[in-house]
C-alpha cells in the first residue's frame, strides 16, 4: 500500500503540528504527499492551505501574518483568509480581489494541543475521542513529535503486537525467555477495534520508579484502541491502581515517512512521579521500536493472498488492521496500490502465488 496514492486515506483526520508552534508564524507540513501551510488567524482559528501562492507559486509557509491577521505571501505580500481566498493584493488598485485568486483550503481543527487536518471535504470518521484529556485526576504530558522513516501501519501493528515486546524491549521491560503469547479479546468498532490483554513485564530501576512498584516483575492490564488508519490509545493499569495512557499517531508524510505524535495521561501527580522520568522511560521504549521499524519495508501489503510477508498467530491484530483497510478501499471502489516489489522479498517468497499463515 502506497499511502500517497490511496485516496481513502485522505478522508481521515491526522494531527500534523503542535498548535503552539503557530504562534510566531505559519509552518509547513507535508501530509500524504500534499504540501500544506498551517497557520492561525486573528480570531485564533487554525487553518490549512496548499503551500503555494496563486501568484508566482512561492511557498506561503515562508510568509507572515499581516495587519489584518491574514496569511501574507513573503514574495509579493498577497494575503489569504482561512478559506484560501486572496483578500488583499498590495499592488492592486481595485477595491475587490477577483474570486479566482485563491488557493486550496483543507479542513483544520485544534484538539489535544495539536492541529488536525483532513484533506477531504467528507471525513469518514471524526477526530478520535480521548476522554481522559482534561478530566480531573489525569495530567497530560507531551512526549515527542518527530519524523520516523517507516510506514504508519508498521507502527500501528507493532503497538498491538505482544510477541515483539520481549525481544525488542529487552533494555526496558522485555524478557526474551518469554515468547510473548497472551490471550487477546477483541471488540470491533466502526472506526477500528478495541483489544484487551494482560502480561507480566520485568521492572528496571527507571521502570520501577515510574510505576512506583519495587517488584522484579509486574502485571500490565492493557486496553488498546485502534483508530483507523494510524492512531492508537493504549491504557495500562497496574496492580497498584496507577493508570498510564499513551496516545500515539503516525501521521503519514509520504510513502516512506511518518510524523509520530505522542503524549501520555497519568492518574498520579508530578509530586509522585516527575514528568521528566516518565518521558525518559517512554522514550527509551520508543527508541527501541524505532530502531527496528525503520528497517522495515514501507510498502505494506494489505491483501494477505497477494502479499509477500508470512504470518503467525500473534500477528492477528495487525492482520485485522490490514483487512479493515482493504475492506474500506473496496467499499469505496478503490484498489490497493503498490510500488516495485523489493527484490530480496521476491526471491524469498517465490512467485507470490503461495501463501502461508498461522492465523
Amino acid at each position: 500500500m502506497l499511502v500517497s496514492r490511496q485516496k481513502i486515506l485522505r478522508r481521515f483526520w491526522y494531527p500534523v503540528i503542535p498548535a503552539g508552534m503557530l504562534a510566531d508564524g505559519p509552518k509547513p507540513f507535508t501530509l500524504l504527499g500534499e504540501e500544506l501551510v498551517l497557520w492561525r488567524d486573528r480570531e485564533g482559528r487554525v487553518a490549512a492551505l496548499a503551500d503555494r501562492c496563486c501568484h508566482r507559486t512561492a511557498k506561503l509557509s515562508l510568509g507572515f501574518y499581516d495587519e489584518g491577521g491574514n496569511l501574507a505571501c513573503g514574495y509579493h505580500g498577497w494575503s489569504y483568509d482561512i478559506g484560501g481566498q486572496c483578500v488583499r493584493i498590495p499592488q492592486f488598485t481595485r477595491d475587490t480581489v477577483p474570486a479566482a485568486n485563491r488557493v486550496q483550503a483543507y479542513q483544520a481543527q485544534e484538539r489535544y494541543g495539536y492541529v488536525w487536518v483532513c484533506l477531504d471535504e467528507a471525513p469518514l470518521t471524526g477526530i478520535p475521542e480521548i476522554g481522559e484529556v482534561g478530566k480531573p485526576g489525569f495530567r497530560k504530558i507531551d512526549q515527542f513529535y518527530e519524523v520516523w522513516n517507516c510506514a504508519g501501519l508498521r507502527l500501528m501493528e507493532n503497538s498491538f503486537d505482544n510477541a515483539h515486546i520481549n525481544f525488542v524491549h529487552q533494555g526496558t521491560f522485555g524478557d526474551r525467555k518469554d515468547a510473548g503469547e497472551a490471550d487477546l479479546e477483541f471488540t470491533p468498532e466502526p472506526w477500528g477495534f478495541r483489544m484487551k490483554t494482560s502480561f507480566a513485564v520485568k521492572n528496571t530501576e527507571l521502570g520501577s520508579k515510574v510505576v512506583k512498584m519495587d517488584s522484579a516483575r509486574t502485571m500490565r492490564f492493557i486496553e488498546s484502541t485502534w483508530f483507523v488508519p494510524f492512531t492508537r490509545r493504549l491504557r495500562i493499569t497496574y496492580p497498584n491502581g496507577l493508570v498510564h495512557i499513551i496516545f500515539t499517531s503516525a501521521t503519514p508524510i509520504d510513502d516512506r515517512s511518518s510524523m509520530i505524535v505522542q503524549f501520555c495521561l497519568r492518574s498520579d501527580s508530578e509530586a509522585e512521579v516527575a514528568a521528566a522520568d516518565i518521558i525518559e522511560f517512554d522514550r527509551q521504549v520508543t527508541f527501541e521500536d524505532k530502531r527496528i521499524l525503520e528497517t522495515t519495508e514501507f510498502d505494506v501489503a494489505l491483501d494477505e493472498g497477494r502479499g509477500w510477508e508470512r504470518h503467525m498467530a500473534t500477528d492477528r491484530p495487525g492482520l485485522l488492521m490490514r483487512r479493515k483497510l482493504l475492506e474500506l478501499m473496496r467499499e469505496h471502489g478503490e484498489s490497493e496500490v503498490h510500488g516495485e516489489r523489493p527484490r530480496a522479498l521476491w526471491t524469498a517468497a517465490g512467485s507470490g502465488d503461495e501463501h502461508a499463515t498461522a492465523v
